[in-house]
């Protein structure tokens, strides 16, 4: 019979008991697709006494999972502490320094020291499978390691954040305001107490700058990325995409263009007919359009125990099974160091709620500030506040301009000098509109 893989679990939150315990379940099935029995023979956590509803009698106990990542009772360390430092980076450093193989959940730590740990990895001989770290339980990393080597990636885009779009859901199909809608999401544990990672994109933009890495074969850079948030969205910016054949969702994008990989996560608004568009709820969605295959969607849960333990453990039957490939599919030391596309470049439609002083000419002056950036608008609507049906004068109006293709310089210098003129009051709305 084939020696089993020896398996340690660092980290025995909502992801890690569920692995545990699919793992002793699933025994006999995973040991027949594996080829040889997967065995949890050690774990670390901080509270040992803890009820977790799984048996750990048969696993050594490690206080410190850096102990744990050298112990000689294991193979393989699965590392699902997160964040990109402290105890995470130590556990699966030591492990590698070590000959361990590694799984890890943690897109933080990879966004940031990818590079690295991918090096030491292949220089070590181990393998570091990461297919939790992007989109839960959809099989991303394998489709664009192995399932799309032969194409060549332009675009990889989508819904890379579960909170987000249950927010964004909500709010349209509701009626409901951000805060709410945020704080409903934090009563049913689909945000943190502190959510800023969530809605401000910073989690979208960790997954993005893995998912530019195995698409474009370029070192993984996070700080490469432009990131806005959901925050600003209200609820008539959504009635006015329903209007104009639109929804807005919080988009991961990395685009192939000819001055550099562009990495942006944004609020977009999408055509509402288009696949990702209609993708509701906690559910992450992704878009990849290869030369060969085309435009290939992926759908289904971004997080929880279950779905994130499902990418887990699929990489520890890779591991089982005796697959070693490099960490983001070529060799790092061929990874091409990133050329950015600056985000002043980017070509696109876009959607403008201004808030306009009503007085004459203000209209006029915009439209012109527009022209004189060479910006073609493809409609505009105006949604005057007439309070017990008399026309408020001194009140703004809310003026909506959706612009044909432009670059993002150009707009920017057109608000600037509207703003600079004084016809409107408050921060321009801006929200990108891309392609399907």
């Amino acid at each position: 019979m084939p020696e089993p893989l020896r398996v340690g679990v660092a980290g025995l939150g909502t992801v890690g008991a569920s692995v545990v315990r699919v793992l002793t379940e699933k025994a006999d099935e995973i040991a027949s697709k594996a080829g040889r029995p997967v065995v949890v023979t050690a774990v670390s956590a901080r509270d040992r006494n803890r009820a977790r509803g799984i048996d750990l009698s048969n696993a050594a106990w490690h206080v410190d999972p850096s102990q744990l990542a050298r112990s000689n009772e294991v193979d393989l360390v699965v590392e699902l502490i997160g964040g990109a430092e402290g105890a995470a980076r130590a556990c699966v450093e030591t492990a590698i320094e070590s000959g361990r193989h590694v799984v890890t959940a943690n897109k933080a730590l990879l966004a940031k020291h990818g590079l690295a740990i991918a090096k030491a990895a292949e220089e070590a001989g181990v393998a570091v499978g990461f297919e939790a770290a992007v989109a839960g339980g959809i099989p991303i990393v394998k489709t664009l390691r192995e399932g799309l080597a032969g194409n060549r990636i332009s675009r990889v885009f989508g819904i890379l954040n579960g909170t987000c779009n249950y927010i964004l859901t909500r709010m349209e199909k509701e009626k409901l305001g951000f805060a709410e809608c945020l704080a409903d999401a934090q009563r049913l544990g689909y945000a943190e107490a502190d959510p800023t990672f969530d809605i401000g994109g910073f989690d979208a933009a960790h997954k993005l700058a893995l998912l530019a890495t195995l698409a474009f074969g370029v070192e993984v850079d996070a700080d490469g990325i432009y990131v806005e948030g959901i925050a600003s969205i209200t609820p008539l910016d959504l009635e006015m995409a329903e209007e104009l054949g639109f929804r807005v969702k919080l988009l991961g994008v990395a685009t192939r263009t000819e001055t550099g990989v562009e990495q942006r996560v944004h609020p977009a608004m999408l055509p509402k007919d288009s696949a990702i568009a209609r993708v509701d709820g906690v559910t992450n969605a992704v878009e990849i359009d290869g030369d060969i295959v085309g435009a290939l969607i992926l759908a289904g849960p971004g997080a929880g125990g279950d779905a994130t333990a499902s990418a887990v453990i699929a990489d520890i039957v890779d591991v089982a099974r005796g697959l070693r490939l490099p960490v983001f599919g070529v060799p790092a030391k061929s990874l091409a160091a990133p050329t950015r596309a600056p985000m002043a470049t980017h070509k696109g439609g876009y959607y403008i709620r201004l808030s306009v002083i009503d007085r004459p000419g203000a209209a006029a002056a915009i439209a012109t500030r527009m022209a004189e950036q060479g910006i073609s608008l493809r409609s505009i609507v105006q949604r005057a506040q007439e309070p017990d049906g008399e026309r408020a004068s001194v009140a703004p109006v809310s003026v909506v301009l959706i612009t044909y293709a432009t670059n993002e310089a150009a707009l920017r210098a057109a608000l600037d000098a509207i703003e600079a003129d004084g016809h409107i009051d408050g921060t321009p709305q801006v929200i990108r509109i891309e392609k399907r």
